[in-house]
């Protein structure tokens, strides 16, 4: 199992890719056919009335679905029928006859949910264990036989046999039957848009010969492709971090990146040692290693449904496992096993010293193994349905970071628990929490959020076809569009969601234009000159690190402590110019700022909803200049506040032209804030940054014109930026009594 993970620098190219964050950990897939290898193969339909409209979320907002079930039906037949959904044949496998009658003795709804298995060699016919599973038209893309289930309970693990129609055996072996190309082992570190419409991609690819052996990522070489179209589909976790991870090329994209996120109400439960059923008032065969992973499912209304029901509605379904688990489990059970094995040693050293003549030793070792009593009587339980989609996600130090909790989602939470517990007292058994549950954490295989769907870019990051909003051509079509929890299995919502999108292109097949996101607010639109020649645009990417507090006003104070409490604040700005020509001519030389600021202490990533640069203003004084800078910023729970900064340009004792051009003295304020209302805002904190010599000398290689006339521009640009240095610290260069 040590090898099964997924952390290719590491050398680990297996299927289970593992995340940890403060509030939960998350089990997700990597490989050809993504989470579909690891999945249950679950494929209930979101139920009508749970696709909600403007439901008000704690701490502000709301869950909006902008599509309905009216939109997905024949899009959830489509899937069902190329997945071969079935609902499990077999009436008699213990769990399954568990959990109908568990069911009854509560009054709750069961059903055997449509599962992406084959149990039959073809549709209509008598289920068979191991029979072959004959070869579509489309072929298969591994060329290998598959089976039918043999109800080996290895469905998260990976079917062995081929009897999940999983996404390499049925979407993707059909896509390369009609020409797709289809390469593993790649990740893709970024891409953006291109001047001329579509995107590039730019990946690593992971060597197999070095599967194994730890390799640095960052020394793998890149590789570039381009496209008229880009889908992301790396799950909500994956496409999430890779849209962070780019946003600076993504000007202009929502402000709900990294909102909406739930982990569809995933809990963990146990029943223990179950007792009656056929076998009396003995300890119950559940057999839980059984069958395929999930058989049946209970619903539990909503109060959505309208029929009485109240709270959030769930689901609770079976969960099988492996046989090896089984061995797992029994060996856990420590008292047993140290009591029996203490037996069989007692009883060989009596036949070794001659009190034992009997040789036939077979019981004495099945007594060793045990009777797999506690194994045999248990069952877990897996709850899913409508928690609170209230989670963000953004960027700390670089890597993904998710703040969600428990707390929102309590009362959803217990009454998941509370049936379970009524399910495992119908049995005759006990209920346990899964361990983490003692520390209010969960464990979710179904991650949704972070892209969002919604009716406009202040709503969600794409519309309900997935396409994103001021991005023609990219796409999110995965479980990171969904704007909150499906309830059920949410594996065939996603599908046909994406299969409407994929219709959709289909059907509007007119080629992308220039991905162009909007300017910024108060932003000037450049206009074309008189002859009709579109202006030059000159842009520059700044990075400026330091060190902030919060609830201080002076900016010195601010760095002063910030340093002593390790609060560190960066940006990375990209300036544009849009026309180089009237950014020189005028006095107040404004610019737009996008890109992001960091800072723990407001939460992680912060993106530039809005940004404005001003190079070198007047106010009054000749001998003195400012940078200003201005960014509108929302913090993770959605405030809005803004980082105010200038730079002092005056010619002091001793040679400070660098220092006067390199360091920013800043103040946060709440809210957005526009120029004028400075004073009026109570400062949330302050600090100092500074740009650093190795970012300056990254800084110089940043500068970009595009237009007609490039060379000219940045030429005007060079001049301006000297000629005010010169204006301020030049008369100390001339000998007294020559020039000004």
């Amino acid at each position: 199992m040590a090898r099964n993970f997924w952390d290719p620098s590491e050398g680990m190219h297996g299927l289970f890719d593992v995340w940890s964050f403060r509030g939960l950990e998350g089990i997700v897939s990597s490989g050809l056919g993504g989470g579909s290898l690891i999945y249950a193969n679950v494929l209930l339909r979101k139920d009508e009335k749970w696709f909600v409209r403007e439901s008000p979320l704690p701490g502000g907002g709301y869950e909006h679905w902008p599509l309905g079930r009216r939109d997905l039906d024949p899009h959830y037949d489509h899937v069902e029928q190329m997945l071969g959904a079935t609902p499990y044949p077999y009436h008699d496998t213990p769990k399954t006859a568990a959990m109908r009658e568990a069911a009854d003795r509560l009054g709750v709804q069961l059903s055997r949910p449509p599962l992406a298995v084959s149990f039959a060699p073809r549709p209509g016919e008598a289920p068979v264990l191991g029979g072959p599973v004959p070869e579509p038209e489309y072929g298969n893309i591994h060329g290998l036989p598959r089976e039918t289930c043999r109800l080996t309970g290895e469905c998260d693990i990976g079917c062995n046999l081929g009897a999940k129609n999983t996404l390499d055996h049925t979407y993707l072996s059909a896509a390369r039957n009609r020409g797709a190309d289809i390469r593993t082992r790649c990740e893709v570190r970024g891409f953006a848009p291109r001047s001329g419409g579509g995107y590039e991609v730019r990946y690593v690819v992971h060597d197999p010969a070095h599967e194994g052996h730890r390799t640095p990522t960052d020394r793998l070489p890149l590789h570039t492709i381009h496209c008229k179209r880009l889908v992301l589909a790396a799950g909500s976790f994956g496409s999430t971090y890779l849209l962070l991870r780019n946003r600076s090329a993504l000007r202009g994209i929502s402000p709900t990146l990294g909102t909406r996120f739930c982990g569809n109400g995933d809990l963990l439960g146990l029943v223990l040692k179950a007792t009656g059923g056929t076998e009396g008032s003995g300890p119950r065969k559940l057999a839980s290693s059984t069958g395929p992973v999930i058989t049946s499912a209970i619903r539990v209304g909503d109060e959505l449904d309208e029929d009485g029901s109240t709270g959030r509605g769930f689901y609770i379904e079976d969960a099988g496992y492996p046989a090896f688990v089984d061995w797992l489990a029994e060996a856990a059970q420590v008292s047993g096993s140290v009591r029996r094995t203490a037996a069989f040693g007692l009883h060989r050293l009596r036949s070794r010293l001659g009190f034992s003549p009997q040789s036939n030793i077979s019981s004495r070792l099945a007594l060793l193994f045990g009777p797999g009593v506690f194994s045999d009587s248990s069952l877990p339980l897996l709850g899913m349905g409508r928690d609170l989609p209230d989670g963000r996600m953004g960027l700390r130090r670089g890597y993904l970071d998710i703040d969600w909790t428990t707390l929102t989602s309590r009362r959803y939470f217990e009454r998941v628990r509370t049936t379970m517990g009524e399910v495992a007292g119908a049995l005759g058994g006990e209920f346990r929490d899964n361990p983490l549950w003692w520390t209010r954490r969960v464990v979710t295989v179904h991650p949704l959020g972070g892209a969002p769907m919604g009716r406009h870019p202040a709503e969600g990051v794409c519309d309900s076809y997935g396409e994103v909003f001021g991005f023609p051509g990219l796409y999110v079509l995965d479980g990171a569009a969904l704007p909150g929890p499906v309830g059920a299995n949410p594996s065939l919502t996603i599908a046909a969601f994406a299969d409407r999108a994929c219709q959709h292109i289909l059907e509007e097949p007119s080629s992308p234009q220039a991905a162009m996101a909007p300017p910024a607010p108060g932003a000037d639109v450049p206009a074309a000159t008189a002859d009709g020649e579109r202006p030059t645009s000159l842009s520059f990417t700044e990075e400026m690190k330091g060190h902030i507090a919060l609830d201080v006003d002076d900016p010195e104070e601010g760095q002063a402590l910030g340093r002593s409490r390790n609060q560190r604040l960066m940006f990375r700005l990209t300036i544009t110019a849009e026309d180089v020509g009237r950014f020189v001519a005028d006095p107040q030389h404004p610019a737009g700022a996008v890109g992001h600021v960091e800072c723990d202490a407001l939460g992680g990533r912060l993106p530039v909803e809005a940004g404005w640069f001003n190079l070198f203003t007047r106010d009054g004084d000749p001998s003195e200049r400012r940078m200003l800078y201005r960014l509108h910023l929302r913090d993770p729970g959605g405030n809005p506040l803004t980082l105010v900064g200038h730079k002092e340009v005056h010619d002091n004792p001793g040679f400070d032209v660098w220092s006067d051009t390199s360091t920013l003295y800043i103040r946060l304020l709440p809210g957005h804030v526009l120029p004028g209302g400075d004073a009026a805002a109570p400062a949330l904190g302050a600090g100092i940054i500074v740009i650093q010599v190795a970012d300056f000398v990254r800084q110089l290689t940043t500068f970009r014109a595009s237009g007609p006339h490039p060379a000219r521009a940045l030429e005007s640009f060079g001049r301006l930026f000297l000629g005010e240095l010169w204006g301020v610290y030049g008369s100390r260069l001339l000998p007294a009594g020559e020039g000004t």
